[in-house]
């Protein structure tokens, strides 16, 4: 190792590290935070840079899992837990439907629904012979007791934070059941998953830091000249850090369109070559075209796998069209016209006239069924926002390719076609898996599934074929074939990347060798 000329490009943030500790010290960026007083990001950052210059190397990383109060949990615990509410509003006012109970405790349907299933199992709650929800006397069961337990432990806890830890197995199994990972605005706990670093100094350090101490370099040099310094003078007194003139400048590179876009454009291409016509809507939908219209009650935990971010204001819309609203609602209370059961409850004409940014490129083909033609085939690219933990396959702001085919012979063949052209074709998979999977609005439902060189096998996206709760609600009466896929996925493969967060890269010299690869 050239000694001087790794000093001559060491930042004063990796310099008070190198001169803070030991060769038998770990590191880790807390560490750092409390003794040099540093930011989490000017941690990582020395971490990071010590690395590249083979100073420092990772020895092991330890997970933690974390759980985190929410505003939903701090709440719940002035007002009680849901299931709280439910009872004692039984117990004081008898017998009630579930939407009279959702009004009589200031709750949605789907909330009250939620907590219903699990009361009746354990033999609290039971619905009568008049379709009413009572309450059998049975005491509440434990786990309602230790769920209000951890909910005012995380209010008194520094930062809303409890250590999985420092739990006990009965408290560790109630919270499986409050937290999640994302979308928690419902829930009283959102789970936070971390990992500590460890790091330690290569060999190489000793003669680093030796360097260091004999050039008389501290870290608190002076990097550059403010106001301030020339006005006190204070810059009369200081060290000034070195210039490193070998550093090369960067080059100015001609404007040119991003490979992801290009690589949009080209699955609107190929879709269009096979006769599909394009098909859009508005961010803002409805529940009931993001939902309601897809056969998802709007009570059920279903509902739960669309975590949605809600307009502020104006909070809902003025009206749903007819007669799409009718035929909706008649579907969820009792099946309507389509030979189903339904979902046998009172549907909100209120709940579903709420604003939100749609969570799902399906939303397009819902409101496409009443205007299809038959035979047809459409095709969307929707834009879609979901309250998701980002990493290497998810997104909280993501596109989705949305698709139907609408014919009196379609079957699942074709469906199956349609997704390997996908895998294949647009995405560039060399292997390609299918796997039954489960949607409110469809069935036979099917993910299909492709193989990364590093990310190993994800899902691609769902496909299946609408069943008639949908398709007749909007007037369509044949088989349609439908599928949304996680069109930023296929982008991993057709790239190059190992990263979602990679395609959206302000690094101008990776989006050129991305634009090689494409």
């Amino acid at each position: 190792m050239d000694v001087k000329n790794t000093i001559k490009n060491l930042h004063p943030l990796e310099i008070k590290v190198l001169l803070k500790y030991s060769a038998e010290d770990e590191l880790t960026s807390e560490k750092l935070q409390k003794e040099l007083d540093y930011k989490e990001g000017h941690a990582n950052q020395a971490f990071s840079w010590l690395s590249g210059k083979g100073l420092l190397k990772e020895i092991r990383r330890t997970p933690h899992t974390f759980y985190e109060i929410t505003d939903f949990g701090r709440a719940m615990a002035q007002t009680g837990t849901v299931e709280q509410r439910m009872v004692d509003f039984l117990q004081k006012n008898g017998a009630h439907t579930m939407p009279e109970i959702a009004n009589g405790i200031g709750l949605e349907q789907k909330d009250v629904g939620s907590a219903f299933g699990p009361l009746v199992k354990e033999g609290v709650l039971k619905m009568n012979a008049e379709k009413k929800v009572e309450y059998t006397g049975a005491d509440l069961p434990a786990r309602i007791t230790v769920t209000a337990d951890l909910i005012k432990k995380g209010c008194g806890a520094e930062g809303g934070l409890l250590n999985k830890d420092e739990m006990s197995a009965e408290e560790v199994e109630a919270m499986n059941g409050l937290a999640k990972k994302r979308g928690a605005a419902d829930s009283p706990f959102k789970m936070i998953e971390r990992e500590t670093v460890y790091y330690q100094f290569t060999q190489d350090f000793a003669a680093v830091r030796d360097g260091l101490k004999e050039a008389g370099i501290t870290g608190n040099e002076i990097g550059e000249i403010t106001s301030k310094m020339l006005t006190s003078g204070e810059w009369k007194n200081g060290t000034f850090r070195g210039y490193n003139i070998a550093v090369p400048p960067a080059r100015i590179i001609p404007g040119r369109t991003n490979p992801y876009v290009q690589f949009l454009e080209s699955v609107k291409d190929k879709l269009v070559s096979l006769g599909f016509q394009e098909f859009d809507g508005p961010l803002v939908e409805t529940e009931f075209w993001n939902g309601d219209a897809l056969f998802m009650p709007q009570f059920h935990a279903a509902r739960d796998i669309h975590d949605v971010y809600r307009l502020k204001n104006p909070t809902h819309a003025k009206m749903i069209e007819e007669p799409y609203l009718s035929n909706v609602k008649a579907v969820h209370e009792n099946g309507g016209n389509t030979g189903s059961r339904g979902w046998n409850y009172t549907f909100d004409n209120e709940f579903t006239r709420r604003l939100i940014l749609r969570s799902q490129g399906t939303v397009l083909s819902a409101h496409q069924l009443h205007k299809a033609e038959v035979p047809g085939k459409y095709f969307g690219i929707a834009r879609c926002f979901r309250y998701d933990k980002v990493d290497a396959t998810h997104l909280s702001d993501f596109y989705q390719t949305e698709g139907i085919i609408a014919g009196n012979d379609v079957t699942l063949r074709d469906l199956l076609g349609m997704l390997k052209m996908f895998a294949t074709e647009i995405a560039g998979a060399e292997e390609v898996k299918y796997v039954p999977g489960y949607f409110p609005f469809t069935e036979p439902s099917i993910e299909v599934h492709i193989k990364h060189p590093v990310l190993g096998w994800f899902e691609l996206g769902g496909s299946g074929i609408f069943r008639p709760e949908v398709t007749k609600a909007m007037g369509l009466d044949c088989p349609v074939l439908a599928w949304g896929i996680g069109i930023d996925r296929m982008a991993l493969m057709a790239l190059g990347l190992n990263d979602l967060r990679q395609l959206f890269c302000e690094d101008i010299e990776q989006v050129r060798l991305r634009k090689a690869k494409f």
